[in-house]
This record gives C-alpha cells, sequence and structure tokens, in this order.
C-alpha cells in the first residue's frame, strides 16, 4: 500500500467510526480499553486525528504535544469525528507523501502519518465495535498492513508505551504468521532489545492464524483464547510478548 491508498482506507475508516458512533451509547464501556467510555474513545481518535493534522500541515520537525495545541473539543458525535477526520484527509493528500518531518515511529515522512492514523482509526473502529457487540471485520490486506506497521514502528513506541523495553531475551525469535495471506514476521529478543529479522532460525513459538484475528490478539484488543489464532512453541514467550507490547 502507498500513501494514496492509506489517505483512501483512512477515510472510509473514519466514516465508518461515526456511523458505529451515531448508535453506540456513549457512556456504554469498551472492553478492549477498559478504562475508556465509547465517548472517551471518539473524544481521543478526534483529538488524535486534528493532532496530526496540525504536524503534517506545518511539516512539524520536532514533538509537539497535543496538550500545547488549542482543539475544539467537541461537543463529542459524529459530526466532529467527521469534521476533523476531513481536515486530516485533505491535509494528507495535499502533502508530498517523502517530506521529511517528525514523526514518533520509524518512517520521518508525511507517509508515516497516513499511514498510522489508518490504523489508529482502523483499531479504534473495532474498539467501538466490540463495545456495541459487533464482530469487528477487516480485509486481509488491510490486516496485514496494520500488523507491519504495528511491528515496524513497535520499538519506537518505547517513549509512551514503557512495556516496550521490557522486551528483550537472549536471542528468542517469535514467529508470526497469517493464514489468509501470504505473510509473516520473525522478531528476535535479544538482550539489548528486540529487532524484525530474517534470521533462519527455528523460532521458539509461533503465533499463526487469520490475519484480523492476528492484529487484534497484537493489540491486546481480544485474548488469544477467544480468538482462532493458534500459538505454538513455548506459551511463556508468547505471554511475554503480548503482555508487554501494547501501545499505550
Amino acid at each position: 500500500m502507498d500513501h494514496v491508498e492509506h489517505c483512501d482506507l483512512l477515510e472510509v475508516e473514519i466514516d465508518n467510526f461515526a456511523d458505529a458512533l451515531e448508535v453506540a451509547p456513549p457512556a456504554a464501556r469498551v472492553p478492549s480499553c477498559p478504562d475508556w467510555s465509547v465517548a472517551d474513545l471518539a473524544q481521543h481518535l478526534g483529538i488524535i486525528h486534528r493532532w496530526a493534522e496540525h504536524l503534517v500541515r506545518v511539516r512539524a520537525d520536532t514533538y509537539v504535544s497535543s496538550d500545547a495545541m488549542v482543539f475544539e473539543q467537541g461537543p463529542v458525535g459524529a459530526d466532529w469525528i467527521r469534521e476533523g477526520g476531513e481536515r486530516l484527509v485533505a491535509t494528507l493528500r495535499a502533502s508530498d507523501p517523502d517530506h521529511a518531518m517528525w514523526a514518533w515511529g520509524h518512517d520521518q515522512h508525511v507517509r508515516f502519518w497516513s499511514r498510522r492514523q489508518l490504523h489508529e482509526t482502523l483499531i479504534h473502529r473495532m474498539d467501538i465495535d466490540l463495545a456495541t457487540g459487533k464482530a469487528p471485520e477487516t480485509d486481509a490486506r488491510i490486516a496485514v498492513d496494520g500488523i507491519d506497521e504495528f511491528l515496524v514502528n513497535l520499538k519506537s513506541a518505547a517513549g509512551f508505551s514503557p512495556k516496550v523495553r521490557e522486551l528483550r531475551g537472549t536471542g528468542e525469535v517469535l514467529q508470526v504468521r497469517t493464514s489468509d495471506a501470504d505473510a509473516n514476521w520473525s522478531i528476535k529478543l535479544a538482550p539489548d532489545g528486540f529487532e524484525l529479522t530474517v534470521d533462519a532460525a527455528t523460532p521458539a513459538a509461533s503465533l499463526y492464524g487469520a490475519s484480523m484475528d492476528v492484529l487484534l490478539v497484537l493489540y491486546r484488543r481480544l485474548p488469544l483464547k477467544s480468538t482462532n489464532v493458534a500459538g505454538s512453541g513455548r506459551q511463556d514467550l508468547i505471554d511475554f510478548w503480548i503482555a508487554n507490547s501494547a501501545l499505550e
């Protein structure tokens, strides 16, 4: 997928989230984000969209906290989500994806933000689906891109997800594979951290399942045991990875 497709898919997911928000009770709890209500989730996503739009529009060369920006805070609802989302998509589409700028992840270019905001919005749309009893859905190709985006950027998330720093080991390899797409990743845990690798070593443990289920497990949106994702090899390594790898 490229910047243009990420923008197109982001536009769709913003509408999906807004549509779901229109029928979701604002006070309903979000089981995959247990400290939040639906209203809290919507406010978070609306602020994230406005924050990212500002960063891309000014081509920020360093981190700027959303607390330092003055955003309209609502009223939180579908129209507010669409308003911020439409501005975000318009700014991304008008920007050169290869323009260098600050990003919290691996790719320090505008294109980081179109990809990141697609998957931020996708995961939170799945959160609201889970809060309203709807089974989350997405195409396998999008889910595979989401898994890759998550794993590529996870190491850079240690600044705001401190448990990521605990992901160390002695050379163990955890393999992640999808059953509905030809995609796999190998993660090597070393004493100084982890990295994606093409190491041919036999994995100590593996996760295997439909790409959307794997995505939800990696994001800790659903527990492994409640999905059709199969874990093999060292269960303690799988549990260790899942416990420390979520974005917070």
